[in-house]
């Protein structure tokens, strides 16, 4: 019985969660077709809200750089982040860790600090533009794919790639066959996670 009530009050504790999390996006949802200014007055269906935020030349300007933006960094960043963890995996016990404490520095360090200096060392060295936001994302986004596809890399099966390079496959192949596929499950974590086009530019 008592288990029972246990059992039904974390339901009851999840299901709050997750309505104050998303009950707002779905009143925004719906109030995005209010026909009416107000935002507690319903004033009818329409797409007009719509209509205007697609003709709107600057916003979709905006939309386009964001979405290439989001995706590119996140492509590059998962490629560099694959192969730095992968060779972080691969170094001594000392070095090992001290790449990992360098790598959990950005992710410590506050958003806005780490910004702050990227827009510095930019303002010194290059123009600011597309290329100085998309280096910025690249940097902030490396140590969250080394961190979720380093797990993946401690649970893999060695075995294997060494069986396939005594069989007489080269290291790109083998890589590519043996080791990518193992590691699937962490790079698409963590495209999903950095690649969410949350912010305009």
């Amino acid at each position: 019985m008592v288990e029972r009530i246990k059992d039904w009050i974390s339901r009851c504790y999840i299901a709050l969660i997750m309505i104050f999390l998303y009950a707002p996006i779905f009143v925004l949802i719906v109030l995005s077709f209010n026909n009416s200014r107000s935002r507690v007055v319903w004033g009818g269906f329409t797409f007009d809200w719509y209509v205007r935020l697609f003709s709107n030349k600057q916003i979709m300007e905006a939309l386009i750089t964001t979405l290439v933006l989001a995706f590119a960094s996140a492509l590059i960043a998962t490629i560099i982040g694959v192969l730095g963890a992968v060779g972080i995996h691969a170094m001594r016990q000392k070095n090992f860790q001290i790449m990992m404490i360098f790598t959990n520095i950005p992710m410590i360090n506050a958003d806005i600090v780490t910004g702050i200096a990227l827009m510095l060392w930019f303002v010194r060295f290059m123009p600011l533009g597309f290329g100085s936001v998309l280096i910025a994302h690249i940097t902030f986004n490396i140590p969250y794919v080394i961190m979720s596809v380093m797990p993946k890399i401690k649970q893999m099966n060695v075995s294997l790639y060494e069986a396939a390079r005594d069989l007489g496959a080269n290291a790109v192949y083998a890589f590519f066959k043996i080791i990518l596929p193992q590691l699937a499950g962490g790079i698409l974590l963590s495209l999903i996670h950095i690649s969410e086009p949350t912010r305009p530019y």
